[in-house]
């Protein structure tokens, strides 16, 4: 479904030893360091020797981050502090530049591109790419969320965008997310995927009360039961228990993977459409950087699960990319000090450990 091709490790080692040898105290940059590493690594794929490697200069081009919205069936079972409504009502929001996402995608340099996955309310501004898959799904503990065939398009819908992306000479993608109910899907895939009980995977999401979060555990264990059958097979897992944003984010991930592109996975939602990726082609995962770790109770565990060590804790729990968008200044100093910062050799000063 989606040819993705491993990191060649033979150059971790130049782009480690290039790192190692700038005038500082082996892993004093801390993250920064492993995040320089893993965006050169990605970013050198397309070059033919150690020695180009050794001297390329990785930049971040045409940043972009796409905001997939989806209306959740889950909605219905009370499960969030907003109407479905509030949905189509963000999506206008994001289109007339009033959000969050759009503050930081301005301030910071990312291109924004928002995508109407299948919400109640049909878009029609300008901005908002017409991806849609239905109105909204199926509640996820009475029935399949949707249909393999609605997965299926929603790839090819995904594909396509992050195809018209990279055409613009973008080589780094963000993705984000809206739609009222998801962290509901978001938790019962954790759970199925990672056999955790609900109540380890089940937060309070945009702030609902401890009443709705038991309601919300409920649901989700009568999902995961319900589709037992299916959750041997991530493609129907996601069909079963996802959303129609968390299916595209899922398709995009593996897409922009396939092209070689790096991709800075945002918050619960997202890093669960980054999981259900991992379970269709595991090395999507090389090519994945985790912004934050987000408010929502099981995203550290789901993190973990990853092997992932996101670049901020600011306790976000907002949605639309916010954390992602945020970690873009992370990578691009990430690159200015691989690029510009002088060695111990360069600089004639004694090496330090």
């Amino acid at each position: 479904m989606f040819n993705i091709a491993p990191l060649n490790s033979l150059y971790a080692s130049v782009i480690q030893q290039k790192i190692d040898l700038k005038t500082k105290p082996l892993g004093a940059l801390g993250q920064l360091e492993e995040c320089a590493k893993t965006l050169t690594l990605i970013l050198s794929q397309s070059l033919n020797s150690e020695h180009a490697v050794d001297e390329f200069k990785p930049v971040i081009n045409a940043p972009t981050l796409v905001v997939f919205a989806g209306d959740h069936g889950v909605a219905s079972q009370g499960v969030s502090i907003a109407p479905s409504s509030v949905t189509s009502q963000m999506i206008a929001n994001f289109a007339h530049g009033g959000a969050a996402i759009n503050v930081f995608c301005r301030q910071l340099g990312w291109q924004l591109e928002v995508v109407d996955a299948g919400t109640l309310s049909e878009q029609h501004h300008i901005s908002v790419h017409n991806q849609r898959l239905g109105h909204i799904t199926e509640s996820i503990n009475t029935s399949m969320a949707m249909s393999p065939a609605q997965v299926e398009q929603g790839f090819k819908f995904a594909k396509q965008r992050v195809n018209a992306i990279k055409n613009t000479g973008c080589n780094t993608v963000a993705f984000g997310e809206m739609g009222i109910g998801n962290t509901t899907s978001a938790a019962a895939l954790m759970a199925a995927l990672l056999s955790l009980p609900a109540a380890q995977c089940v937060g309070k999401g945009t702030g609902v009360t401890d009443e709705v979060v038991a309601k919300k555990i409920a649901v989700v264990e009568q999902a995961v039961n319900l589709h037992q059958s299916h959750l041997n097979d991530p493609l129907m897992t996601l069909a079963a228990l996802g959303g129609f944003e968390i299916a595209q984010i899922t398709g995009a991930i593996l897409a922009a993977a396939e092209l070689g592109m790096v991709v800075v996975i945002d918050g619960f939602i997202c890093s669960a459409a980054a999981l259900v990726a991992t379970r269709i082609n595991a090395h999507a995962r090389d090519y994945m950087i985790f912004a934050h770790a987000s408010d929502e109770q099981g995203h550290k565990a789901m993190l973990a699960a990853l092997d992932a060590s996101p670049l901020l804790n600011l306790n976000l729990r907002l949605g639309e990319g916010s954390g992602a968008a945020l970690a873009l200044p992370l990578l691009q100093s990430s690159l200015a000090f691989y690029n510009e910062m002088a060695s111990f050799a360069d600089a004639h000063v004694e090496q330090v450990v």
